[in-house]
C-alpha cells in the first residue's frame, strides 16, 4: 500500500472511533467548571453571610462594651458619722461603730479599715478614704481620745496635720438591684491587686498574653485529656471566651452558642486591649449567691465573702476568691466550707508552680481559716423597713429604671447605732408586755419611728415586730385610730385665742350630749367612766380627759381643728365630724411622726425625710431634692404653751412614768388608747430625738394595753438608750408668768395654797383674782394690819 493509500485508511478508521471519550472529558470539565462556579458562589454567599452576621456580632459588642456596660444597682448608704472634739460620742459607742462599717482590730494599723482599742478612752483608727457628695474623705490614721461621753481630741498619727473634722465612711445598708438580680462593685483594671490578676491567669489562662481570643494549643490538649478520660474532664474556654460566655450568651450547651463564643471572642480581642478584657471579666464573673441576689465581680464578692475592700485582701483571701470560679455553688465557702479549702490549696499549689509565690508562703496561707464573714454581710435585707421608706421617696424624683441601672449612690439618714438600739428595746421588752396583756407570745405588733426633731431625718424605723423581715411595714402602712394623740391639735386651736382661752381657763368635764342636726346624738365618756368637774385647760390634756376635750373642739367649731391638723402636716382628707376631736382618724405611725416632729421643732413643719443626698455614679451629685425645707406652722407663743402642756403630761399626767425614768430631759408627749384598748400609741420628744410607738394586733383584737401601760413603757426602753439632749425651751419675748389657783384658774399670790405658775401670751393672764389673794392683796394695799375696820372697809371696796 502507498503512502497516500495509507493516508487515507487511517483517517477513514479515525473516523470509525465512537465519539463518546470525547463527550466525557467535555461533561467532566463542564461539570467541574459548574461545581467551582458553584462552590465559589457559595463561598462567596457564605462569605457575605458570615460578613453579614459578623457585622451583627460586632456591633452587639461594641454597643454593650463601650459606654455604659452594666446595669449597675443603686447604692444605699446610712449617714456618716462625724467625728470632732466635742461630739457627743463614748469610746464604747465608737466599738460599736467599728463593729457595723466594719473595721479590724489590729495594733500596726497595717491598712485602712483597722483600729486598735487603747485601754478605755482611746482608740488608734486607719480609716478608709471615701467620695462623698461634697469631695472625697482622705484616709486618715489619727488617735481619737474619749473623756465623760464625749470626743475629747484627734490626735494625727500620719504626719499629717490633724483634722478638726473627719467623717467616717457610711455603712452601704441597702442595694437597689435591677429585676434580674445581679448585683457588683465596678473595680477598674489599676485598682485590681497585681497578685490577683497573676493569680487568675495562672489559674484559668496561662496563655492570656499570646493567643487572640481562643487557645488552639489548649483545645488539642483539652480534646486528647478528655478522649482518654472517656469524658469531660478539661475545658478549653480562654478568659475572652469566659467573658463573652458570661456577658453575652446562655449557658446552653450547644454548637451554635460555642460558635458565636468563638466568634465573639476573636472580636473582643480585635477591639479591645488585654487591660480592657480583664478589667471587664473582673466586674462581670459570676461568684455566689445571696437569696434572690447574684454576685458579679471580685469588688462585690471581696466584701460578700471577707467584707473588705480588694486592697485589703490577703493572699489566702484571693486565693479562695479565685478558686471560686470554677464552682461558685460547689465551692461556696459558707456552705461547703471543706472543698472551699481544698480548692484553696489546689490554687495556691498553682501559685507556687508559676513562681508567684513562694512555697513558706502558700504554706503560711493554707494554714490561714477561710475568713469568710458568717453572715452575709451588707446585703439586702438588712433594713427592709427602712428601705422601703427610701424606695417611696426616691420614686417622687427617679423612675424604676433610674435606681437599678444607672449605678446612683443613695446617702440616708439612718443611724444604724439608734436602729440597732431601737430593735434591741423591742426584743427586751415586747414579751413583758405579751405577759402584761395577758395574751399569747408573739400576738402584739408594734411599729416605731425614730427622728431628728430638728431637720425631720429619720433616725431609726420598724415597721413589725421581727424587724428585719421584709414584710407588711406597720410604720408606713397600718393604719390605726390615733386616739388621744390628735388631742394636742385641739388644745393649740385654743390657745391661738389667748384672748378666749390659756393654760389655766376652766373647761367643764361634765356629762355632754351632743345632738347634731341628722343623726345619733354623741356622749363621749371618760377613759376613767368618771367626771371630774371644772378642770384647767392643761390639765384637761395632761389627764387626757375626753369630755373636757370634747366639749371644747365644739365650742371652737370642728373645722378649725381640721385646718389645724393640716397646719401640722397632716395630709389625708378629713371629715369635721366630733368623733375626730377624741382621734377617730385613721394614721400610720410615720403620719403621726410627721404631725408632731412639728410640735417638736417649736412649730415648724418639716417634712420627714430618709434621704439627704444622691449622687451619680461619676460621683456628681444630683439636683438637690432632699434639702431640709421648714415652714412655720405655728406662731412662737401658742407652740411655746402646747409644748409646756405636754410637758405636763410627762410630768405629772397620763406619761408620768417618764419623770421617774427620765427626770432631767424635759421630755414632751402624749398617750393615745383607742376603744376596748386596741390600740396603744405614745408620742414623745427631747430636744433632739422624737420618738413615736403603736403597739396593737393585726387582727384589730384588743391588746389590753392603754397609751400609758404599754406604749409608753416601750417608748421609754427605747429612749433610756439613746443620746438624748434635754429639751430647752426658748421663751418667745412675748409669753409672761402669773401665779394661778389651780382650784379655779383665777390670779394667785403666795399666799394661795398649791399657787402654781403658768405661763401666758402678754394680755391674756386672768384679770380677776383668787379668794385666796385677797388678804395679801389687802396687806400689801391698804397698809391696815390687823384692824377689822381697816379690813372690813377694804373687802367692800373689792365687792363693789
Amino acid at each position: 500500500m502507498t503512502r497516500r493509500g495509507r493516508a487515507r485508511h487511517a483517517r477513514r478508521q479515525r473516523q470509525k472511533r465512537p465519539a463518546a471519550p470525547i463527550v466525557t472529558v467535555g461533561l467532566f470539565t463542564r461539570l467541574f467548571r459548574l461545581f467551582g462556579i458553584l462552590f465559589l458562589g457559595a463561598a462567596v454567599v457564605g462569605g457575605v453571610a458570615l460578613t453579614v452576621y459578623m457585622t451583627d456580632l460586632n456591633k452587639t459588642i461594641t454597643q454593650q462594651f463601650q459606654g455604659k456596660r452594666w446595669a449597675l444597682p443603686a447604692r444605699v448608704y446610712a449617714r456618716p458619722l462625724q467625728l470632732f472634739p466635742g461630739a457627743e460620742i463614748s469610746a464604747d459607742q465608737l466599738a460599736q461603730e467599728m463593729e457595723l462599717l466594719p473595721y479590724r482590730v489590729s495594733q500596726r494599723l497595717n491598712q485602712p479599715g483597722t483600729f486598735f482599742r487603747r485601754g478605755d478612752n482611746a482608740f488608734d483608727l486607719y480609716t478608709r478614704s471615701f467620695a462623698f457628695w461634697d469631695g472625697e474623705e482622705p484616709s486618715r490614721q489619727v488617735r481619737l481620745k474619749f473623756a465623760d461621753g464625749v470626743l475629747s481630741g484627734i490626735e494625727s498619727l500620719d504626719g499629717h496635720e490633724a483634722p478638726a473634722l473627719m467623717r467616717l465612711e457610711p455603712a452601704e445598708i441597702a442595694g437597689i438591684y435591677p429585676t434580674h438580680g445581679e448585683d457588683r462593685v465596678l473595680v477598674r483594671y489599676q485598682d485590681l491587686p497585681p497578685v490577683l490578676v497573676d493569680t487568675l491567669i495562672a489559674v484559668e489562662d496561662r496563655a492570656f498574653y499570646n493567643h487572640f481570643g481562643i487557645d488552639p494549643k489548649g483545645i488539642l490538649r483539652a480534646a486528647l485529656a478528655n478522649l482518654r478520660a472517656g469524658r469531660i474532664e478539661q475545658g478549653a474556654s480562654t478568659l475572652t471566651q469566659q467573658l463573652v460566655k458570661n456577658f453575652f450568651l446562655t449557658n446552653e450547651r450547644t454548637v451554635e452558642r460555642k460558635v458565636n463564643e468563638v466568634l465573639m471572642a476573636l472580636l473582643v480581642e480585635w477591639h479591645y486591649s488585654k487591660e480592657e478584657i480583664l478589667e471587664a471579666y473582673s466586674n462581670e464573673i459570676y461568684l455566689g449567691q445571696d437569696g434572690s441576689r447574684s454576685i458579679h465581680g471580685f469588688g462585690l464578692a471581696s466584701r460578700f465573702y471577707f467584707d473588705r475592700t480588694l486592697n485589703e485582701l490577703d493572699l489566702h483571701h484571693i486565693a479562695l476568691l479565685v478558686g471560686i470560679i470554677k464552682g461558685p455553688s460547689k465551692y461556696d465557702p459558707r456552705r461547703n466550707s471543706e472543698l472551699a479549702l481544698e480548692r484553696r490549696g489546689v490554687v495556691l499549689d498553682i501559685m507556687v508552680e508559676q513562681n508567684l509565690i513562694s512555697a513558706e508562703d502558700a504554706a503560711i496561707a493554707k494554714a490561714m481559716p477561710l475568713d469568710v464573714t458568717p453572715g452575709v454581710p451588707r446585703g439586702r435585707g438588712h433594713y427592709p423597713v427602712f428601705l422601703d421608706l427610701v424606695r417611696r421617696q426616691l420614686r417622687e424624683n427617679y423612675r424604676d429604671e433610674d435606681l437599678t441601672s444607672e449605678g446612683l449612690k443613695v446617702f440616708t439618714t439612718l443611724d444604724p447605732r439608734i436602729q440597732a438600739l431601737t430593735e434591741e428595746a423591742l426584743i427586751k421588752t415586747l414579751p413583758k408586755l405579751d405577759k402584761k396583756a395577758k395574751l399569747k407570745a408573739g400576738t402584739l405588733q408594734v411599729a416605731s419611728v425614730v427622728a431628728d426633731t430638728q431637720t425631720g431625718e429619720v433616725r431609726a424605723i420598724v415597721g413589725g415586730r421581727d424587724s428585719r423581715l421584709d414584710g407588711f411595714n406597720r410604720a408606713l402602712d397600718a393604719k390605726r385610730p390615733a386616739g388621744s394623740l390628735l388631742k394636742p391639735a385641739v388644745f393649740l386651736t385654743a390657745l391661738e385665742s389667748p384672748q378666749e382661752y390659756t393654760l389655766s381657763t376652766l373647761l367643764n368635764d361634765n356629762k355632754l350630749t351632743y345632738r347634731p342636726s341628722q343623726g345619733k346624738p354623741w356622749e363621749p365618756k371618760n377613759y376613767d367612766k368618771r367626771y371630774h368637774g371644772n378642770v384647767l385647760l392643761q390639765d384637761a390634756l395632761a389627764r387626757s380627759y375626753n369630755i373636757a376635750t370634747a366639749r371644747l373642739g365644739l365650742e371652737l367649731d370642728v373645722m378649725r381643728v381640721v385646718q389645724t391638723l393640716q397646719r401640722l402636716g397632716l395630709q389625708q382628707e378629713l371629715k369635721p365630724y366630733p368623733s375626730l376631736l377624741l382621734g377617730a382618724v385613721d394614721v400610720s405611725p410615720l403620719e403621726v411622726t410627721q404631725l408632731y416632729t412639728t410640735f417638736a421643732s417649736g412649730g415648724y413643719r418639716i417634712p420627714l425625710r430618709a434621704i439627704t443626698e444622691v449622687t451619680a455614679a461619676s460621683g456628681q451629685p444630683l439636683p438637690r431634692q432632699y434639702s431640709l425645707s421648714l415652714e412655720k406652722a405655728i406662731q412662737p407663743e401658742p407652740a411655746f404653751l402646747i409644748i409646756k402642756a405636754m410637758q405636763k403630761v410627762a410630768r405629772d399626767g397620763t406619761a408620768k412614768l417618764i419623770a421617774k425614768e427620765l427626770p432631767d430631759f424635759g421630755i414632751a408627749g402624749k398617750t393615745g388608747t383607742t376603744d376596748d384598748l386596741r390600740d396603744s400609741w405614745f408620742a414623745g420628744f427631747s430636744g433632739n430625738l422624737l420618738t413615736v410607738v403603736w403597739l396593737g394586733r393585726d387582727d384589730n383584737k384588743p391588746a389590753n394595753l392603754s397609751g400609758s401601760t404599754g406604749a409608753l413603757p416601750l417608748w421609754l426602753s427605747i429612749m433610756k438608750n439613746l443620746p438624748l439632749v434635754p429639751l430647752e425651751l426658748t421663751e418667745p419675748v412675748g409669753i409672761t408668768y402669773a401665779l394661778v389657783d389651780p382650784k379655779n384658774g383665777l390670779r394667785a399670790n403666795k399666799s394661795c395654797s398649791g399657787a402654781i405658775k403658768v405661763p401666758f401670751i402678754n394680755g391674756s393672764e386672768p384679770a380677776q383674782w383668787s379668794n385666796c389673794a385677797y388678804r395679801e392683796s389687802y396687806t400689801q394695799d391698804s397698809g391696815a394690819g390687823d384692824d377689822p375696820e381697816a379690813m372690813g372697809s377694804f373687802f367692800r371696796r373689792l365687792l363693789r
